[in-house]
């Protein structure tokens, strides 16, 4: 097979180092020669596309799919004006094309007057449209008449990087267009990945939003407020979970939870937890009845043995003044009555997290809130950041939270304001961002 370059309308040496190109009537000997000095990879077997190279400082290979009788292409090689070589191997049609596309091409140059593929006679760019698609990775230059520039202008906007005119070509223009969809190619690459990368991000965004819960309190005098921060990178949802409704006799059900870890996985788990919680809660299920039920669903869902979770759950009567408190392994709530300290409820009766043992039982603790209160339930990544000095392996503790917020009911704060104010303190006392995901939910009885 022989092994080409575009035939000169000027055919002596070419400055800078540039390869002189034959005359036609010298093609036969041309053609001997370069196929004695051809590439082992010009014969090698086809390879999958391989991705874009960068042109710079090194050797670049040029693919050439034209059929030509009268021998345009004569030569294995040429230099650029940078004295990088251009390495030229021709495949005379598509077929010879997919044999000799191995991963060390970084180009093609398609003659657009190539016959369309079998089928397909009817689209004057069939040819161009069939090698975008067997070599999607590489960098493709349209090769046409000059009186065909609609052709050829077509030809870019369908995917070819740009089109050279065959009755002007040189070996300058030739190397300067290849070194040129090379690197176009390389950057409308990673503005693709860029783009993709961008929808991806809106996408998984949307999702999260999506799974976070929205509060069904119609009916309810209490005021809700929630607060959420994940503690992986560039995430809106971790492993903390919470939720609140109303069911059909008036009372009101809040629980929040934490999967053990906060990757995209515990996230899941979180969701699917979360809406078992829900979905259990209308069915008229509550305390030990519930929770068991939920740590099936945790035994099924999980991937491993070793992943838990553990869960608050709160159950206001519809008068706002009692509560059923259950917990499995999770802190105990943080209560604000009027003109008293805020202080935890009882935790002494708290079973284990869900997932740690298959017979665990989980006790429902009465509890009296009062007529005007506050109630704020929590994940363990508030009170687990650190406090002190740097390098510090001191906690902030449920003690050191509840002094925290006494300190901001002080100053007035209350809802929003309120968990933006604990979090961001707690964020500053630890000397940065949390590592662990932090949930808040706060109920207001007024």
């Amino acid at each position: 097979m022989p092994v080409p370059v575009p035939r000169q309308r000027v055919s002596p040496a070419v400055e800078n180092g540039q390869a002189a190109v034959l005359p036609k009537q010298q093609v036969g000997s041309s053609m001997e020669s370069a196929a004695a000095t051809a590439s082992p990879a010009a014969t090698a077997p086809a390879a999958p596309a391989a991705p874009v190279v960068s042109a710079n400082s090194t050797d670049l290979t040029l693919l050439v799919i034209e059929d030509d009788p009268a021998g345009t292409f004569t030569v294995p090689s040429l230099l650029d004006t940078a004295g990088t070589r251009v390495r030229i191997r021709t495949a005379r049609n598509l077929t010879e094309a997919e044999r000799l596309l191995t991963d060390d091409v970084h180009c093609i140059l398609l003659d657009l007057a190539l016959p369309a593929p079998s089928g397909e006679d009817g689209d004057e760019l069939a040819t161009l449209r069939h090698v975008l698609r067997l070599a999607p990775r590489h960098a493709v230059l349209a090769l046409t008449a000059e009186a065909d520039a609609e052709r050829a202008a077509e030809a870019v906007r369908v995917g070819a990087q740009d089109f050279l005119f065959r009755d002007e070509l040189d070996g300058r223009q030739l190397s300067r267009a290849i070194r040129y969809a090379v690197e176009r190619k390389r950057a409308d690459t990673a503005q693709h990945k860029l783009a993709e990368s961008r929808l991806r991000a809106q996408e998984n965004a949307r999702l999260e939003r999506g799974l976070l819960p929205t509060p069904l309190l119609e009916g309810s005098n209490l005021r809700f407020a929630s607060r959420y921060r994940p503690g992986r990178s560039r995430a809106l949802l971790g492993g903390d979970f919470y939720d609140t409704v109303r069911t059909s006799d008036g009372t009101v059900h809040a629980m929040i939870g934490d999967v053990c870890g906060h990757g995209p996985d515990e996230a899941a788990l979180g969701v699917e937890l979360r809406i078992a919680w829900r979905a259990l809660t209308f069915a008229g299920l509550c305390g030990d009845e519930l929770l068991s039920t939920l740590q099936q669903v945790l035994e099924h869902e999980r991937e491993s043995e070793e992943i838990f979770a553990t869960l608050c759950t709160v159950d206001i009567a519809p008068d706002g003044r009692r509560a059923g408190l259950c917990l499995a392994g999770h802190p105990s709530p943080l209560i604000a009555r009027q003109g008293r300290a805020a202080q935890l409820l009882p935790y002494e009766d708290g079973g284990p997290a869900l997932g740690l043992l298959p017979r665990a039982r989980w006790s429902r603790r009465q509890v009296e809130l009062g007529g005007a209160w506050s109630l704020m339930m929590y994940t363990d990544g508030l009170i687990e950041g650190r406090v002190g000095p740097p390098g510090s392996k001191q906690r902030l503790g449920q003690d050191g939270m509840v002094e925290m917020i006494n300190r901001q009911l002080t100053a007035g704060l209350t809802g929003e304001a309120l968990l933006e104010a604990a979090v961001n303190e707690a964020r500053d006392l630890n000397g940065g961002e949390l590592t662990d995901d932090v949930a808040l939910l706060l109920l207001d009885r007024g």
